[in-house]
């Protein structure tokens, strides 16, 4: 007789321990699915207890997914460095040995000040399972093709096959593209030349930048909700403020970071449950982008490196539009100050979220379907050459309010508009950590996700009274009044001011039905 002592343990991946726990929350019975899986019902029932746990590594995305179990390195200190290292280098598409690694280990071990760590193969090992790396060696091929990574060839390729595959189950309505970029939100026309070409790594210019993340479909029919994210997490400009136009967080240094954008694409994927759907999600493999939770609605595809400049839809016309209007309403509110012999203020965060916004929401559905054809992802169609002059009217009017604002602040004459909208092209958007600064945030247990204080770099701008329901009634009829005595207000305008007045009539009849039955029960 088989001694039963003898049967070895079977041990579960995380991977299958959470395909467990959602057959339970498919609806299926405990029992059928502990058959179906072949555990105890006692396992089951261990794996629905600690599935918060399991959930918290994946979303953190701190354990590899086929990693059986979650005990933290010896040195767990060293282990953070390391994987801090390595996923800046990952971020960079730069292929790493596991010499490589050992190496840098003793390297982060020794600034760290620990003298009796031996990075050996089986810490390798260990450090490999931890995090879910596979590792390749480094061969001429694969270095040659990461030196030529910036030629036709690869975006050829790319066009050819993997773009083909990712979008066949897919329709342009279904099928996303995400991506950041950096507003110095203050700039004034006649500073275009100081900003133009600035990275903005920190110092006194992260308290006058913000950081954007945009997303839309091939199709141009939906825009995401913007996420800004700022350095204070507490702008004095936005107290008693419950409702903005867009998500805003806050951090240091005013970028996006890993954290940040895993809680937004868990907000999208969470979105995307309810609404029953499927999504594929093009992003660029920048360092935010580089460990990204479980997502159950997503598929993410990444862009091809070095690519994103002929290959990222936002970056092919969208984003540069949402500067052009951004910096025309900036132009347009300084033109109204010099008529008005009113001193220049500075944007507060609060101003220039909703004209960020409010860009974001203008942007027609035309210009995101050509910036898509553009990178070659959905089917090129004719254009009709009556749109293409339409498109190109409000830049005239531009060129003149550029051209008034221009000579009234005394732009240099060598600086025109597009230098304005293009200045701040070049900041860096999301983390970039050197080794110094992840043995600092080892050491000192600093986070970049702090953000700044509450006034550092604020505009001291006079604190907003609180605005009664009744005067903002009162200030749409005065709106829809002055609109009445203006010739050729489009319909659309009027259509909007009707959902205005419908709204705070809503708020106002439902405060005073409250009070009533308030009144009332307190009369009993």
């Amino acid at each position: 007789m088989a001694n039963k002592g003898n049967k070895k343990r079977r041990q579960f991946s995380l991977e299958e321990k959470m395909k467990v726990v959602e057959a339970v929350d498919s609806g299926k019975r405990k029992g059928d699915v502990a058959k179906e899986f072949g555990i105890t019902p006692s396992t089951l029932s261990t794996f629905l207890k600690d599935r918060a746990k399991f959930e918290e590594k994946v979303r953190e995305a701190s354990v590899g997914p086929q990693r059986k179990r979650m005990r933290n390195a010896l040195y767990d200190d060293i282990d953070k460095a390391v994987f801090a290292w390595f996923q800046e280098i990952h971020a960079k598409n730069i292929l790493v040995t596991g010499s490589v690694i050992r190496k840098k280990a003793l390297n982060l071990a020794n600034m760290l000040g620990y003298d009796n760590f031996q990075a050996s193969v089986g810490w390798l090992n260990r450090f490999r399972d931890r995090h879910g790396i596979a590792l390749k060696a480094v061969c001429k091929e694969d270095s040659d093709r990461l030196m030529n990574g910036l030629g036709i060839d690869k975006v050829n390729e790319w066009h050819a096959g993997e773009i083909i595959k990712l979008i066949a189950d897919y329709s342009p309505d279904d099928i996303f593209n995400a991506d950041e970029t950096g507003v110095f939100f203050q700039l004034l026309p006649q500073h275009t030349l100081a900003a133009k070409g600035d990275h903005c790594r920190g110092g006194k210019k992260a308290k006058q930048r913000l950081t954007a993340l945009f997303c839309c479909n091939a199709s141009g029919t939906e825009k995401m909700r913007p996420l800004i994210v700022g350095r204070s997490a507490s702008p004095r400009c936005l107290k008693n403020i419950r409702s903005l136009p867009c998500d805003y967080r806050a951090n240091q240094w005013a970028w996006m970071t890993r954290d940040l954008f895993n809680e937004w694409l868990m907000q999208v994927d969470a979105r995307m449950k309810q609404a029953e759907r499927r999504i594929l999600l093009l992003i660029d493999n920048c360092s935010a982008h580089n460990m990204l939770p479980r997502l159950e609605r997503i598929q993410v595809g990444y862009l091809p490196s070095n690519c994103t400049a002929v290959l990222q839809p936002l970056n092919l016309g969208i984003i540069h539009t949402i500067k052009v209007l951004y910096r025309s309403h900036l132009l347009k509110q300084i033109l109204l100050k010099i008529n008005s012999s009113e001193d220049q203020e500075k944007v507060d965060i609060k101003q220039a979220i909703n004209m960020i916004a409010a860009a974001w929401w203008s942007v027609e559905q035309s210009t995101v379907v050509r910036c898509w054809q553009k990178a070659g992802i959905i089917p090129m169609e004719f254009t009709d050459s009556d749109e293409e002059i339409a498109a190109s009217e409000p830049d005239t009017a531009l060129e003149k309010l550029w051209h008034t604002v221009a000579i009234a602040t005394c732009v240099p004459n060598e600086v025109n508009f597009q230098d304005f909208v293009t200045a701040d092209d070049d900041l860096i958007v999301s983390q970039e950590l050197t080794e110094t600064e992840i043995i600092q945030d080892m050491v000192a247990g600093e986070n970049t996700g702090e953000a700044g204080s509450e006034d550092e770099g604020e505009v001291s701008l006079p604190e907003q009274s609180k605005i009664a329901i009744t005067e903002a009634i009162s200030s749409a009829q005065k709106l829809r009044q002055f609109l009445s005595t203006c010739v050729g207000v489009p319909d659309a305008i009027f259509g909007q001011l009707n959902g205005i007045d419908e709204y705070l009539m809503k708020r106002v009849t439902q405060t005073l039905i409250d009070s009533k039955i308030t009144d009332f029960l307190q009369t009993k």
